[in-house]
């Protein structure tokens, strides 16, 4: 599995892969792949956007959104294999016998590196979340369901990889370091699932009206 990446797989294989009785890929991969395609669809809205004549004064906005949501795209696909990388350390270390030197380092080291990429794929979600915000109040109206779809899925995907994060930092009982990154995700998830959730009940008022 190393050696294959994860999203190099069809969606079909993934999904098999997914459902099949393996250890990798798992929740932290999938995540991932759901939050690239919640920044995928604030790309196509961009994209939509310009070179419409009725959005020419949002041109330049519109543009730079598609490639920074092009590039969230790129890297949420590339943390699904590096969450998928971490898991072997981290699996090893809980199988360590309790009295093998330094285990509590090693499985601190190997704890805190499965909470590397959950943590970026939640930053991820955040940043694409503002840019789908931006989009919904200048984007192509026509795609205002794409951008609360877009919404939703990284919505979704936050809470998700948050709950990578707070299972693998949890285990470590007396560690600071894995006490600021669960005060981070909480941070950042009491700012955002609110952001979320008041763009997603603005878009659905919208689209019931049509």
């Amino acid at each position: 599995m190393a050696e294959k990446l994860l999203m190099k797989e069809t969606c079909a294989d993934f999904s098999r892969l997914l459902g099949s009785r393996v250890t990798m890929p798992g929740g932290g991969a999938a995540s991932a792949l759901v939050a690239a395609l919640g920044a995928s669809l604030c790309e196509m809205a961009a994209n939509f956007t310009v070179g419409n004549k009725r959005y020419l004064d949002v041109e330049p906005e519109m543009k730079d959104i598609v490639s920074r949501s092009e590039k969230l795209r790129v890297r949420l696909l590339e943390l699904a294999d590096e969450d998928a990388k971490a898991f072997p350390e981290l699996s090893a270390a809980w199988k360590l016998p309790k009295d093998y030197p330094d285990r509590k380092a090693v499985f601190e080291r190997a704890a805190l590196n499965a909470c590397k990429a959950p943590v970026e794929m939640v930053k991820c979600c955040c940043e694409a979340i503002d840019l789908l915000a931006v989009v919904m109040e200048k984007g192509n109206v026509m795609l205002i369901s794409d951008v609360g779809c877009g919404v939703l899925l990284c919505e979704a995907a936050m809470n998700a990889a948050a709950m990578n994060v707070y299972i693998n930092a949890g285990s470590l009982k007396d560690c600071q370091e894995a006490r600021d990154i669960e005060t981070e995700i909480d941070t950042l998830l009491a700012e955002y699932l609110v952001k979320s959730d008041d763009i997603s009940g603005k878009i659905t008022i919208i689209v019931r009206r049509v």
